[in-house]
């Protein structure tokens, strides 16, 4: 049974049943009702598609999220997920993992599902190599793109981010200032986000006119499901004669190795080594100390995410860029107790 067959049946057109499934006013009481006792006999019930060609909206977001067992991602999509099903919307979420035929091949489901617009949940989607973004700026000519902390200049894509640069310049600045001039970074990506956080951390010493010691930027190929190899790795550096007194990373995971790395060596945090995480993750106040970092905004990002998705959706006019903030915030691995913004 279809809506086809049951326009035969009620002896009016197509276009006349697709108004009753979907509410419009400009019928008449005894065909509505005609209409709606043969659907109530046959048991027909409209499918979302079906409804979403009377409505030209399929009130649902298409969500691509390359790792949902990442705590930051999972925590976005959650944010997003929430915020979207206020707003009357339902969502699609489909995990890609970090190959770029994945991405691509996810994003073409999506847009066969027709739905209304679709959110790049994490910077890992955008290529250095602007060829291999084509797959988003095609999908961007039909529906609305929204980048989750990334960047991308074209038409119909809007990027809400934070400041991951001046972020990370800020914390590193203020281990600077706490005479720790030997500080480790511990990144594990090279994705959008990553880049501008390593470019942070490299801005603080040239604020004030220091030599950036390429030995200190350390890449770990790991996740965050690698607490105990992150540890390892840190100890292999200072084993083989890298001193730090200082540790900077671009995930709070790496950061929980490092004070693993210390408590275990017996080394006094924050006295002799200062600690900063980033993202303030649950991670921090689950360590003993308990782990200083900086919050990146992700939940005041997903629903300013949310509140242009569905402005671009009723056809206002939105920014295509916004950027807020990060903050440092002080824990017990930090020589301070105070907020620094």
């Amino acid at each position: 049974m279809n809506i086809y067959d049951i326009s035969k049946l009620a002896g009016v057109s197509t276009a006349t049943v697709s108004r009753v499934i979907n509410g419009f006013d400009n019928v008449k009481p005894a065909t509505r009702e005609k209409v709606l006792s043969i659907i109530a006999s046959q048991g027909y019930t409209p499918n979302a598609f079906a409804r979403g060609l009377g409505l030209n909206s399929m009130k649902t977001i298409g969500i691509m999220c390359a790792d949902s067992s990442d705590m930051y991602l999972a925590k976005a999509v959650y944010y997003i997920e929430g915020a979207l099903r206020e707003n009357g919307y339902h969502c699609i979420l489909t995990c890609t993992g970090y190959e770029r035929k994945s991405q691509r091949e996810s994003m073409e489901m999506l847009m066969s599902q027709h739905v209304d617009c679709i959110i790049l949940a994490g910077s890992i989607f955008i290529d250095k190599d602007d060829s291999n973004n084509k797959y988003i700026y095609k999908a961007a000519d039909s529906v609305p793109i929204m980048l989750l902390n990334a960047n991308l200049d074209h038409k119909n894509i809007y990027c809400i981010s934070c400041d991951d640069s001046a972020a990370m310049e800020k914390a590193t600045e203020f281990l600077l200032d706490n005479k720790r001039n030997n500080i480790l970074y511990l990144y594990n990506s090279n994705s959008y986000s990553a880049t501008k956080k390593l470019s942070g951390y490299r801005k603080a010493f040239e604020k004030r006119g220091l030599k950036c010691n390429e030995d200190y930027i350390r890449y770990f190929n790991g996740t965050s499901k690698d607490l105990e190899k992150v540890c390892g790795f840190v100890t292999e550096l200072a084993d083989k004669g890298l001193k730090f007194n200082g540790v900077v990373a671009s995930e709070d995971f790496l950061a929980v190795g490092a004070l693993k790395y210390a408590v275990r060596k017996g080394i006094k945090v924050p006295k002799d080594l200062e600690i900063i995480g980033y993202n303030n993750s649950v991670l921090t106040v689950c360590t003993e100390p308990e782990l200083s970092s900086v919050d990146n905004q992700l939940e005041t990002l997903c629903t300013n995410l949310v509140r242009i998705c569905i402005g671009a959706l009723s056809g206002e006019s939105m920014p295509q860029k916004t950027v807020f903030n990060g903050e440092l915030i002080h824990r017990s691995t930090s020589a301070s107790s105070r907020k620094t913004k």
